[in-house]
């Protein structure tokens, strides 16, 4: 905390940040009659973090119920080599939790229940700001899991909270920036240091402050820390992700929060380098083959619908050399009913009448892409292609092997989309309970302090898809309603 003897500003709940999760802790803590500020790094144009630039997909197989495989997967994806006295521990009641578990940065079942059971009534309410719902279609040629989405994607739904946000009475400072944080002054606030567009200090204190700041992947510095070196071939998937800089995490970590979810990972999306439009897509490999710079294959294409497992491949990308893969496919995947909608670059295939010229024009190895070609067909078994479920129509015979929708690749001209790592949103935050209160390293909340969306730690391993917005609005929700308690006479 900086020195300053400035008299700072008073409010019941400060909210740093303006996408789903904070907008949403804003409107619920000024319709229960706190005073709230919310600040904004963006400008007006361009609020919303992440929130702004995503379809903003909900896991839910209607308006009041999340997908059958919800819980599931969120639980199966709860982190690697589990100590079992630690799953043991939280397979009890949680007040009997020890301390050591409560601050455990898995997402426990109190998390993951309370966001099962949270989705349905969260959309309702959405929906009395005017935010209509439905199953509309994805960018997936195959998929999984239903999925719900805002009718405007999350744009529509910001607007929409923002208006309702600002009719109530919520103050919302654009171009402002929370550098510093002060748990617990004495008084039962909090002091949060702020700069904004002058570049002036200005220090507000808060009964209660929500963090509400996004992930860390528009942080260069944060990312090579956390993730590797392998970072600098990474880059958002959309303008908003530039605005995440990482301070709420940094900020409640100073303060003792509990680290939670897997800060050396990431939500990946495959997408165009070429391309400065918001996520260019490359999400149809799993009809063709992905190779690296040496020509060389190095992952299953297509080990189940894409929507699965279109991250974890994704991810894979960024270790190869220069970070950066090719789809290359033939002339039969015009087979596949719809895959276009899978691509969702606005720049045009490399084409090429031979496999070798094809390896010139991407600037990969030649003879490294003909016998990796030459192998994988060689490979590919007999049987029937059915592009729109698992066909098990794989190889034999090489690593790494195709599970499906394997077909020799010979009917030219052959064509290739370069496709890199991009960064949705980082997995790394701060341990949240079930009211979104943050936890510190000996498992108690700090008194005022909350978080929600990337800023909390949810994921591992394998995103849980059409789950990350729905958890911003879910816990943003929990966090205002509880934030503003705080502020009403006992």
């Amino acid at each position: 905390m900086s020195e300053n003897n400035q008299v700072p500003e008073h409010c019941d709940v400060l909210v740093i940040g303006c996408g789903v999760s904070g907008l949403s802790a804003a409107v619920a803590a000024g319709a229960a009659g706190a005073s709230v500020i919310v600040l904004e790094r963006a400008t007006p144009d361009e609020f919303g973090g992440n929130t702004r630039w995503t379809e903003s997909y909900f896991r839910m197989k209607d308006e009041d119920s999340v997908s059958d495989d919800f819980e599931e997967l969120l639980v199966a994806n709860a982190g690697h080599h589990l100590d079992p006295n630690i799953i043991q521990h939280a397979a009890s009641a949680y007040e009997d939790w020890p301390p050591y578990v409560k601050a455990h940065g898995m997402p426990d079942p109190e998390l993951i229940s309370t966001l099962a059971a949270g989705a349905g009534p969260t959309v309702q309410w959405l929906k009395t700001f005017g935010v209509r719902f439905a199953a509309l279609p994805t960018y997936f040629v195959t998929a999984a899991a239903p999925r719900l989405m805002p009718v405007g994607g999350g744009l529509a739904l910001i607007e929409a909270l923002r208006d309702e946000a600002v009719r109530t009475g919520v103050e919302i400072r654009y171009e402002t920036t929370a550098q510093a944080l002060l748990r617990d002054d004495g008084q039962g606030q909090v002091v949060v240091d702020t700069y904004g567009s002058d570049g002036r200090l200005r220090r507000i204190q808060a009964l209660s402050v929500v963090l509400a700041t996004g992930g860390f992947e528009g942080n260069p510095e944060m990312l090579t820390r956390y993730i590797g070196p392998e970072a600098r071939y990474l880059r958002p998937v959309a303008r908003g992700g530039y605005y995440n800089k990482g301070e709420g995490i940094r900020m409640a970590l100073d303060a003792g929060a509990a680290p939670a979810g897997d800060f050396g990972s990431y939500h990946a999306e495959p997408m165009d380098p070429r391309s400065a439009q918001v996520e260019p897509l490359v999400m149809s490999f799993s009809y063709g083959i992905l190779v690296n710079r040496e020509g060389r294959r190095f992952v299953d294409e297509a080990p189940g619908p894409i929507d699965v497992h279109y991250d974890h491949i994704s991810r894979a990308i960024k270790n190869q050399p220069d970070g950066i893969a090719y789809m290359v496919y033939d002339q039969r995947i015009h087979d596949v009913p719809n895959w276009k909608k899978g691509i969702r670059t606005d720049q045009p295939p490399l084409q090429a009448g031979t496999l070798r010229e094809l390896a010139v024009a991407c600037g990969i190895s030649e003879s490294g892409l003909q016998g990796t070609v030459d192998a994988f067909n060689a490979a590919c078994g007999q049987g029937e292609f059915s592009p729109l479920k698992v066909d098990g129509l794989g190889t034999t015979g090489i690593e790494p092997r195709k599970s499906n929708w394997a077909r020799p690749i010979e009917q030219g001209p052959f064509c290739a989309y370069p496709v890199m790592s991009g960064v949705c949103f980082t997995y790394g935050g701060v341990k949240t309970n079930r009211l979104a209160q943050v936890i510190d390293n000996d498992g108690r909340p700090i008194r005022g302090l909350y978080a929600a969306g990337e800023a909390a730690g949810l994921y591992y391993q394998v995103y849980t898809g059409a789950t990350s917005v729905l958890r911003g609005a879910v816990f943003g929700k929990i966090a205002g309603e509880h934030a503003a308690l705080r502020a009403m006479p006992p």
